[in-house]
């Protein structure tokens, strides 16, 4: 599969999403800015929303929820920027909701578990609410356990689903909704989990895992595993860190597929957009770039939509 490169000199770009008109809107997670891409190719900043924007979706009332992670600091290895420790400046986590004229309002700082501190990437569920993984925070001597919560739309209630995990990163739920998603960037692991209810998830049958979930596919090697998309024919495509490509899981486990090998070790989101939902993008958030392909299998329609 051909990778079309569309936009480069980003600033670590996370969370893409696509609008009705064509346009992209994503995070820059160094700049701290909530960004668009029109169909024109030209760029525009929605919003400054502070710390570490992370990962975005749109939700029923059409504005975008921003998973802020409060702040990574970043080294250049060579041209590639790589995101590691907490940030001197970390302004702590937080879920925003910003509206695509730029208003910016911070929904959720805090849980049931105390302190958010570092969320990274969300879904909506058709019911309004979503579910989101906050990955934890790595400082020079400790870190933060990861957790995943579901939260409604319009901040009046927010719980934790499950906890701890090793660095969550990633949030999908299946065509038919009945399962939820997660992978691990620490472990290179993907998990999955029944719904039963918005909110709440039911484990499988195997012993010791998080939270009671299924272990849908592991990594070999050194691999990190980093933010993901479920197709219309349930695959999971997951950014798959170090090597660097998006990763095609069935839903039954196996590895069915691998693109853009070699172009960006940090291979970070995927999205799909156009009329049939067969275009993609992809965030190589190393180099900074944004790319465009023509997928063979369409994804799914997202909960909601704007734009």
């Amino acid at each position: 599969m051909e990778l079309e490169l569309v936009s480069d000199g980003l600033r670590f770009p996370e969370g893409p999403l696509v609008l009705r008109d064509g346009s992209v809107v994503f995070c820059q997670m160094m700049s701290g800015t909530l960004s668009r891409r029109h169909p024109d190719g030209t760029i525009s900043t929605i919003a400054d929303v502070g710390g570490g924007p992370n990962g975005a979706a749109i939700g029923s009332d059409g504005a975008v929820y921003v998973a802020n992670n409060g702040g990574v600091s970043f080294t250049m290895v060579g041209d590639v920027a790589f995101g590691g420790h907490q940030h001197p400046d970390y302004i702590g986590g937080r879920i925003q909701r910003v509206t695509l004229d730029g208003e910016v309002t911070d929904l959720y700082v805090e849980g049931d578990r105390g302190p958010l501190r570092g969320p990274n990437d969300l879904i909506f569920d058709g019911h309004g609410g979503f579910y989101f993984t906050d990955s934890g925070k790595i400082r020079e001597q400790d870190l933060d356990h990861g957790t995943l919560y579901y939260a409604a739309r319009d901040g009046s209630s927010i719980t934790s689903v499950v906890h701890p995990l090793a660095a969550p990163n990633g949030v999908g739920l299946s065509p038919d909704g009945s399962r939820l998603y997660v992978s691990e960037t620490m472990t290179g692991r993907l998990w999955y989990w029944d719904v039963e209810a918005p909110g709440r998830l039911t484990g499988g049958s195997q012993p010791f895992t998080p939270g009671g979930g299924t272990l849908l596919h592991g990594f070999g090697g050194y691999t990190g595993l980093d933010s993901l998309a479920v197709d219309s024919h349930g695959n999971v495509n997951v950014g798959t860190l170090f090597h660097g490509s998006v990763s095609t899981i069935a839903p039954d486990g196996r590895l069915v597929g691998q693109v853009g090998l070699g172009l960006d070790p940090f291979f970070t989101n995927i999205t799909f957009g156009g009329p049939e939902l067969t275009t993609a993008y992809i965030t190589g958030s190393g180099h900074g770039r944004l790319y465009r392909a023509t997928w063979p299998v369409p994804g799914l329609p997202p909960a909601f939509e704007a734009g």
